[in-house]
């Protein structure tokens, strides 16, 4: 058997195979001998049917068996004998003369770039006490009681209302409901709306105009007018609880000491504000690393991944209630996607080899840690990731990452820039 490489365009490839056609009939006859030895057919004792009859029933099967597994390990050993680095799956087609042509992609060739032109900013944050009273703040205002008052409503009460909406006289879709709430201040509702119920009591009935904006979601009433009656039903005012011992101990505090609630809170920001750190440090120094070394990608594995990537999509579409023939998506959306992770795959591969980075046993157990303490019971964390090979693989992942990501800082332009806890949250 013979195999000669041809290089087409980019990476693929195509390697031509002459099959020993004798060899082939050796071995077709041979399997069928075996075959003969142990069949039952109709009519005769297992392994006594005549050879023609075995033949005329299993030889184009076990034929193609044959060419099959001669076209693969002929295939093997070519591309071993050419040092050729297949990437996915080879495409078998008939050529000329008998032989066969596979057609396929290799991987390319990397040389990492100038890894000393990648720049980038790392923020550089401290958790002040402020950032922990505006997060005590948010946690009050999320465990709000509401009570009920006889007074007007204002900004921050919450108010149920019976109302029903008409345009030109005539109910819409919609415009109707019992004992609806709504928080004036939150602008949940439209604002004319909200504004029209400020100042009136439980038990007062109102009627006002309101015009839905030109762009509102129900085209049907956008740029309309409607006109609302309105009963109050009750009102109610908001009571937020003090940072004392019972809301520490609410939030998890057993002894309720106010201090330790800060201190967790803290150490809560801090795990946090490192981990966006790190989130935009990777993401500045991977974009250098496929800014400093472009690279040509097997068009396979690009198509593969955005399969993959669409796959997830629709999945998750499914899974926040979506029907699947409401889903109208396209592979060609995940093509951007689908090429970076590619190419950000190979490249890292190629540092992993290159540079010998590993994930070290005390490092994955490290981050494994980390992970756990923002949980109620740590070690039970712990014990869930220690238990699947597969979640414990998933860490070295992360670990090996970081390691690379670590590697491409030390030969990069970092520059420290300080900032605030809000402006790295986004809030600002």
């Amino acid at each position: 058997m013979t195999a000669t490489v041809e290089t087409l365009d980019g990476l693929n490839r195509r390697l031509t195979l002459n099959l020993n056609q004798a060899s082939i009939e050796a071995e077709v006859s041979k399997r069928l001998a075996q075959v003969g030895r142990t069949v039952r057919m109709d009519g005769f004792r297992p392994g006594k049917a005549p050879k023609n009859l075995v033949a005329a029933r299993y030889s184009g099967e076990i034929r193609n068996e044959v060419f099959g597994d001669a076209l693969q390990q002929q295939f093997s050993a070519a591309i071993q004998a050419n040092n050729l680095h297949v990437a996915g799956y080879p495409r078998f087609t008939p050529a000329e003369g008998g032989a066969f042509s596979a057609t396929f992609e290799v991987f390319p060739e990397i040389k990492l770039g100038d890894l000393s032109q990648i720049k980038l900013t790392r923020p550089v944050v401290d958790v002040s006490d402020a950032d922990v009273d505006r997060t005590l703040d948010v946690l009050r205002k999320q465990r709000v009681q509401f009570h009920a008052v006889e007074r007007e409503a204002k900004t921050g009460d919450r108010i149920h209302i019976d109302y029903v909406g008409q345009i030109d006289g005539v109910a819409f879709p919609g415009g109707e409901a019992k004992d609806f709430p709504v928080v004036l201040g939150e602008g949940r509702t439209l604002k004319e709306f909200e504004g029209s119920l400020s100042g009136m009591k439980t038990g007062e009935s109102k009627s006002f105009n309101v015009t839905f904006p030109d762009d509102y979601f129900a085209k049907e009433l956008a740029g309309k007018t409607a006109t609302f009656n309105v009963t109050v039903k009750s009102v109610h005012e908001p009571h937020i609880p003090e940072v004392d011992a019972k809301f520490a101990q609410s939030l998890g505090i057993a002894d309720g000491n106010v201090e330790h609630l800060r201190a967790e809170i803290r150490t809560n920001l801090s795990r946090e504000a490192k981990r966006r750190v790190q989130a935009r440090v990777k993401e500045q120094v991977l974009n250098g690393l496929l800014d400093a070394t472009p690279i040509e990608v097997p068009s396979n594995l690009v198509a593969m991944e955005r399969s993959a990537l669409m796959e997830k999509a629709v999945t998750d579409l499914k899974a926040r209630g979506m029907k699947e023939a409401d889903i109208k998506l396209s592979e060609a959306v995940f093509e951007p996607q689908a090429k970076r992770r590619v190419s950000l795959g190979l490249l890292m591969d190629a540092i992993v080899l290159e540079q010998k980075i590993v994930a070290p046993e005390d490092q994955v157990r490290a981050m494994v840690d980390e992970f756990a303490q923002s949980y109620e019971d740590p070690s039970e964390v712990v014990g869930w990731y220690y238990q699947d090979a597969s979640r414990l693989k998933e860490a070295k992942a992360l670990v090996l990452e970081e390691n690379i990501v670590n590697w491409l800082l030390e030969h990069a332009q970092v520059t420290d820039e300080t900032t605030t806890l809000e402006a790295l949250m986004g809030n600002s």
